[in-house]
């Protein structure tokens, strides 16, 4: 329905209530959140070490090579080039600084501060429109404009904080968290082509070619979609729809400029390239479209209850900016997924943004009893979370409780745990602050309505941090194939006839992760001559023992391993007979 001016708004709340949130207090919490756990561990496998080895080849590569991505000489037909050259840049300024590793990481500090900045700018722009504003109070003292968009903004970056799904994606190097920015740009646009439709329209531009080039059809569609729906006559964007479509063209040259030249100097690439993107469509089988109603309910908790709110209490509202235009980006979500094969995070993200900014004007609409209840529950829950950290550290290094250490021991078989003072020390303090924030809840009783959403973003964000203290290096176990393939360069130079060199070696069955491992971190480049007589085999324990793997019998066993504590695949290197 159209907003009216006989209908009075939801949103009820004193100036009190809107209380600002210290900028201090936001910038400390997002700038934690990020750098816990971007540095001091290896690339993970798949898509973090995948991306990594895509940005050191295309440092290495020259001309044309630049256009795709690729992996040593393996071109990989799928999503953009944009991630690559972005990374590849970073890691040519900084390497010297930060080393090649740590300086791909930045490439996650500037889609997450576009991602947030974004989500809290555009948020601000809906929350100063008129059909955004709390009933005005019979004697006065309702917050002002200004104060009212901050309030709604700074609760949409906080609940997206603690949207828990997004969390690891955004500590990993890969394509969605620079899909993720875009579609926030997107969101931004919008919202800022109301008032100026010429910014508005090159933002938007500038999110149709980046998301395109950064996943290619199944990033771009997602924004496709939602145009048409938050365009629609009755939507306060109908009278800029000229500059969308602007926009459009304006995204369709940027594209061309890399279309063009790619398709006339890689035409099978682009062959290849343009069946994956065919394949990233169509209607999913059943268990793959039941899927989502079981993930998406933990990935995107605490926003999707506090959107349905919103969507609730603003029903008379809907086609209000504040409420339409982050609609409009979840309905094309939704329509995103009845049209993927298999929904997975890279869908799921899509969700994140919208849904906290609708969660946010959910807020001012609720009664203070429930937020209360909020509060506690945000308490409780992180409370359990921080003294189950503790408790998993206990178990690890001192086997108490039996039954929980037995667990971690199966899951980190080979791991030699060693505690790390200056990290328990840190985790200490974070445990103290984390009661602090509780005190704060308890004895000070703030009347500002961000206080639960605080709590909130600050609860997994104080979480996250002691993971990282007391968890990573057995993570970092687990994940990494740093060991192996130092062991496999070792193997390799032990067959080599040449000092100093490397002996040849192609692959059988071997999968993206290890294979960019190997590149990363001692830049094997696997060779595709038959002639080569050593072969790098992935398989199974389970194959291995039945005697199923391939060469069993024609080929010479030089080296077997594993990742880590991996209890699946095994890797060997064989020598083949002429």
């Amino acid at each position: 329905m159209s907003p009216s001016s006989t209908q009075s708004t939801p949103a009820r709340l004193t100036a009190n209530a809107s209380a600002k949130l210290p900028r201090l207090v936001l910038l400390i919490l997002a700038v934690a959140y990020v750098l816990a756990g971007l540095y001091g561990r290896d690339p993970w496998k798949t898509d973090d070490v995948l991306s990594l080895a895509t940005m050191l080849s295309a440092l290495e590569s020259q001309g044309a090579d630049w256009l795709v991505p690729h992996l040593g000489d393996l071109k990989l037909t799928q999503d953009g080039p944009l991630s690559m050259w972005v990374g590849a840049i970073l890691i040519h300024l900084f390497s010297p600084l930060l080393g090649e590793i740590g300086a791909s990481r930045l490439i996650n500090l500037l889609w997450f501060g576009i991602t947030l900045s974004c989500v809290w700018y555009g948020t601000y722009l809906l929350g100063r429109r008129n059909e955004a504003q709390p009933l005005a109070l019979p004697f006065g003292g309702e917050p002002t404009v200004k104060d009212y968009g901050r309030l709604i903004a700074d609760v949409a970056a906080l609940l997206f904080l603690a949207t828990g799904g997004v969390l690891l994606r955004f500590h990993e190097t890969s394509n969605v968290p620079a899909n993720l920015a875009f579609q926030a740009i997107g969101f931004y646009a919008l919202a800022r082509m109301m008032d100026k439709p010429k910014m508005g329209m090159l933002m938007l531009a500038l999110a149709l070619s980046g998301a395109f080039l950064t996943r290619a059809w199944p990033g771009l569609v997602p924004l496709l979609l939602t145009l048409p729906i938050a365009f629609q006559k009755r939507s306060v964007l109908w009278p800029s729809r000229y500059y969308a479509l602007v926009a459009i063209v304006l995204a369709a040259l940027l594209i061309a400029s890399w279309w063009i030249p790619t398709m006339r100097l890689h035409p099978a690439w682009m062959k290849e390239w343009l069946y994956w993107n065919q394949l990233s469509f169509g209607l999913p089988e059943y268990e793959n479209a039941v899927r989502p109603l079981r993930d998406l309910p933990w990935f995107l908790w605490p926003t999707w209850p506090l959107a349905l709110l919103a969507l609730w209490q603003w029903r008379r509202w809907t086609t209000a900016p504040h409420i339409w235009i982050p609609l409009s980006f979840v309905l094309a979500a939704l329509l995103m997924m009845l049209i993927s094969p298999q929904s997975d995070e890279a869908e799921y993200v899509l969700f994140v943004c919208p849904l906290a900014v609708l969660a946010a004007f959910a807020i001012p609409t609720m009664r203070r009893g429930v937020i209360n209840t909020l509060d506690w529950f945000a308490l409780m829950s992180f409370s359990v979370a921080v003294a189950c950290v503790w408790i998993g550290w206990f178990a690890l290094h001192f086997g108490i409780p039996k039954q929980i250490s037995l667990n971690i021991a199966r899951q980190t078989t080979g791991y030699e745990p060693q505690i790390v003072w200056w990290a328990v020390s840190l985790a200490i303090v974070c445990t103290l602050s984390w009661g602090a924030m509780i005190l704060w809840r308890v004895k000070a009783n703030p009347n500002a309505l961000w206080r639960g959403s605080l709590l909130a973003a600050g609860g997994l964000t104080i979480t996250w941090i002691m993971l990282v203290l007391l968890w990573l290096p057995a993570v970092d176990y687990v994940r990494s194939y740093r060991p192996m393939s130092a062991e496999i360069r070792q193997t390799l130079e032990g067959l080599s006839e040449t000092p100093g060199e490397l002996a040849c070696l192609r692959e059988q069955g071997l999968a993206l992760g290890p294979r960019a491992s190997l590149y990363v971190f001692e830049h094997i480049e696997l060779v595709y001559d038959t002639k080569c007589p050593f072969v790098l085999q992935q398989t199974t324990r389970k194959k291995l023992e039945s005697g199923e793997a391939g060469f069993s019998d024609s080929a010479e066993v030089l080296w077997q391993g594993s990742r880590g504590a991996d209890r699946f695949d095994r890797y060997r290197i064989l020598r083949l007979s002429k």
